[in-house]
């Protein structure tokens, strides 16, 4: 995966100022005795380029606060700045245009459109953003050139994801939000799933957030969070990540 192909973050925060920052961070569902308390007053700083893993049981917050930096919801309360721009005050209008500029989705279900090939799925992206790769290009990076006509139903789950992996990559985000990535996949799959997302970090100057319940995965992060009951109990630095080569489950 070349550096100059992948390319280098759109934008950054200003000088002195984390890529992602977390002020007091809350978000609850529903009112009253139904309310559901999420997250609860988070507070992070991660600087640009950084590989974060976020690890923690079912219902700690972790996709939550996925879903925070990603714009697809709003916090009850606190803020949330990526690149120095505060998304907790931006309107539903700014939010979806920040998706569409700024940030890279894969989740743990491929969401592979079944009557588009591979290529075909990643162009439907680049369509939509505004300075877009390549899609053949970004596909072939990821090892997927030869496999660029064929349908989902004629790749394997780790190709599949991998071709999810090339449509976020495909409009050169700022930010890459992984939500279980290696959830439905082998470990041979996942690792080379974890390849290909340390490689972007590295080569490409991506800063990387992936959620998982396997622990493992923390050994190739730069900085590793665990959360239970919505709260921050870890914010470890890893000195020596691994190799994504490297890790067994």
């Amino acid at each position: 995966m070349a550096p100059g192909r992948i390319g280098t973050p759109q934008g950054n925060a200003r000088s002195g100022e984390p890529f992602l920052r977390l002020e007091g961070l809350t978000k609850v569902y529903g009112e009253g005795p139904a309310a559901v308390t999420a997250l609860q007053e988070l507070n992070l700083e991660v600087g640009t380029g950084r590989f974060v893993v976020l690890l923690g049981p079912s219902g700690s917050g972790k996709t939550t606060l996925l879903n925070l930096l990603g714009g697809l919801d709003q916090p009850t309360a606190g803020r949330v700045w990526v690149a120095g721009e505060d998304l907790s005050a931006y309107s539903e209008e700014q939010r979806t245009e920040y998706r569409r500029r700024r940030v890279g989705f894969i989740f743990q279900f491929f969401n592979l459109i079944p009557t588009l090939n591979a290529v075909e799925n990643v162009e439907l992206i680049a369509e939509l953003s505004e300075h877009p790769f390549s899609s053949l290009e970004v596909l072939t990076d990821l090892g997927l050139g030869d496999r660029a006509e064929h349908f989902p139903s004629q790749l394997s789950g780790g190709e599949q994801q991998r071709v999810a992996i090339a449509r976020a990559l495909v409009k050169n985000p700022d930010l890459i939000l992984a939500d279980e990535p290696t959830g439905n996949l082998d470990r041979e799959a996942g690792v080379t799933v974890l390849q290909a997302l340390q490689r972007i970090n590295r080569e490409g100057g991506k800063t990387v957030v992936a959620v998982s319940h396997n622990v493992v995965i923390g050994d190739i992060a730069d900085l590793v969070v665990r959360l239970r009951d919505g709260r921050i109990v870890e914010a470890r630095e890893n000195p020596s990540p691994a190799e994504a080569s490297e890790v067994t489950w």
